[in-house]
């Protein structure tokens, strides 16, 4: 018998079979043998029956996402906007339903985006055993709006799509730092141009022009 699964545009799983008999109880209790035994047992069809059946009522594979955080690296979180190169953390607590019951989520593959129109930073969430997905990162050296986004799309599991908005802005003129090693040269020529306005008026000031000495017959 031919199976096939989808999951809609809505998050409704919907399982399609190719024959009703592939539910009958007679298929479902079927036993089977196989050449190198000479007693029968359990055949697969009652384990794919099952698999397919919890995954279409979402008693496996379902996924649900809770208490998203972000802050600055060794502070608390905050509504605060973001300043350009800080260090932030971003955590998730990812679930799944496990045969009726909801349990922590264990995946490698779950990534978080730093999203700017086009995602500024990618990077891989690391799950502990509670299911909370951690990740730590520095902020772009770009200000704007930007979103913390989760898009989890895998076989097997419904998707899992979160967006969290967060705000970037620049360095205020207090928080720059006293001399900017990449200001330098502007540093030099503001001062050679003082320099050059002192010396210049201390020659027009003082500089005096000599007469020529009258002509005697």
């Amino acid at each position: 018998e031919e199976s096939n699964e989808r999951i809609t545009s809505s998050g409704i799983n919907a399982e399609y079979g190719g024959s009703h008999d592939m539910l009958s109880d007679k298929l479902y209790n079927a036993q089977a043998q196989t050449v190198a035994s000479t007693t029968s047992q359990e055949a697969g069809n009652r384990g794919f029956v099952s698999a397919v059946a919890d995954w279409a009522l979402k008693r496996n594979g379902d996924l649900r996402f809770s208490a998203i955080k972000h802050n600055k690296v060794g502070e608390e979180p905050s509504d605060a906007a973001y300043r350009i190169t800080d260090d932030v953390e971003y955590s998730i607590i990812i679930e799944e339903m496990r045969s009726g019951k909801w349990a922590p989520f264990q995946a490698k593959d779950v990534q978080v985006e730093f999203v700017r129109i086009d995602p500024f930073v990618r990077l891989f969430l690391v799950p502990d055993s509670a299911g909370n997905f951690k990740v730590s990162f520095k902020v772009p050296d770009v200000y704007g709006v930007f979103q913390f986004k989760v898009d989890y799309d895998r076989t097997g599991y419904t998707h899992l799509f979160s967006t969290t908005q967060v705000s970037v802005r620049p360095f205020r003129h207090t928080e720059y730092e006293r001399f900017i090693p990449s200001a330098y040269p502007y540093y030099a020529s503001a001062f050679s141009m003082m320099g050059g306005v002192i010396v210049f008026s201390f020659l027009f000031l003082y500089h005096k022009d000599t007469k020529p000495a009258a002509k005697t017959e």
